[in-house]
């Protein structure tokens, strides 16, 4: 079966009713298992759930420091291109924006690397818009090939490649890719995708596939929040997630929760989600998936982000500029979107501290996961 017929079993209203249909009874007894279903995580995220965040806070932290021990992850964003086109309402790099659109050079993604080595990073990850013809993966593979000597681990966030192209990334060094379907809502998706290769649901749908087709060693997936009810989307998500398990058993797998935030020429979030709802999210994916890495950016507050980072987080980037060259090339570029938590890397690394945690900026060496020991 693949990801189109699996997630086709739930209809959107289904699984809405589902959630309000939830009782007190249901999230005690998903609570008191030992082993869980992405239904109980359904129940995990219901409002008959919210009531018992405390206790799902503490069941949450328990079970991460069994799994992963006191340690965050940092890791820094390098945007290398805000050339886009597709048309997105809700991201500044829309190719309708009349913005300046930038491409760094070698030389520039050199500086970028080198004001990332100085503040310690060892975990870069590569992110660009969407233009085939001009980022594409002869420009990746050849962003790879310059940074490799500089960071143990490189991730990458870009559009939607080919299985044989995701094959090229591996053979090159790359250790994770990350994908957002942004809304499984497919009745509404083509409305925030009017353009562009990205309106294709379907294409889009099937690129964890190919990500595991190729071998990488980690898949990131995750909803936009604030597109559609976060409930049911990151429901879907967890589906998704559970089916990549059970396919492509050897990589491992990430979620994050890009929640929307104000970007150049969008319009505020169609849903709106709390705080508490975001800490009820974190809680239940670990709670349901012990196994499951969960990152968080800094598109959150830094008071958020010093919370939860006992309560199920495993990985935050920090430091972020989310414009091409943004580091030291071009720091007045145009971000994709307006980060939050403007703290420096060394502040980020002294409250992980001060929370009784250790900040890994590394923690292995990218030749174990490609075998050539």
């Amino acid at each position: 079966m693949n990801i189109k017929n699996h997630l086709t079993r739930y209809s959107w209203q289904q699984v809405t009713d589902w959630i309000e249909a939830h009782t007190a009874r249901d999230v005690e007894q998903a609570l008191r298992k030992k082993k869980r279903s992405v239904r109980d995580f359904l129940t995990l995220v219901s409002p008959a759930a919210e009531p018992y965040l405390e206790q799902m806070a503490q069941l949450s932290q328990q079970i991460t420091q069994q799994r992963f021990g006191r340690t965050i992850q940092l890791f820094a964003p390098l945007y290398v291109s805000n050339e886009c086109q597709n048309i997105c309402t809700y991201c500044g790099f829309s190719m309708d924006n009349r913005i300046k659109r930038k491409t760094l050079s070698k030389s520039e993604l050199l500086l970028e690397a080198m004001a990332l080595k100085a503040m310690g990073v060892n975990h870069v990850l590569l992110v660009a818009g969407e233009a085939n013809k001009t980022v594409g993966i002869d420009y990746f593979l050849t962003a790879i090939d310059l940074l490799r000597p500089y960071f143990v681990n490189i991730s990458i966030e870009v559009q939607p490649l080919s299985t044989n192209e995701y094959k090229q990334l591996y053979q090159a060094g790359v250790y994770s890719v990350l994908v957002y379907q942004e809304t499984y809502h497919r009745e509404v998706y083509r409305r925030y995708h009017p353009k562009g290769k990205k309106s294709n649901f379907d294409f889009r749908l099937e690129t964890p596939d190919r990500i595991g087709e190729a071998h990488i060693h980690k898949i990131g997936l995750g909803v936009l929040l604030g597109l559609e009810d976060w409930r049911v989307d990151s429901f879907y998500n967890a589906v998704h997630i559970d089916y990549l398990q059970r396919k492509y058993w050897r990589s491992r797998y990430s979620v994050s929760f890009p929640r929307l935030r104000p970007a150049e020429g969008t319009e505020g979030p169609n849903f709106v989600m709390k705080d508490r709802h975001l800490l009820q999210l974190i809680c239940a994916y670990r709670i349901w998936n012990p196994d499951l890495e969960i990152s968080l950016s800094t598109r959150e507050h830094e008071v958020f982000r010093d919370h939860v980072i006992p309560l199920g987080i495993t990985s935050m980037s920090a430091a972020s500029k989310t414009n091409p060259g943004g580091y030291v090339v071009d720091p007045q570029s145009l971000e994709q979107f307006e980060i939050s938590d403007e703290r420096s890397m060394d502040s980020i690394r002294t409250q992980i501290r001060n929370l009784g945690y250790d900040p890994v900026m590394k923690d292995w060496e990218s030749c174990f996961a490609q075998g050539h020991i």
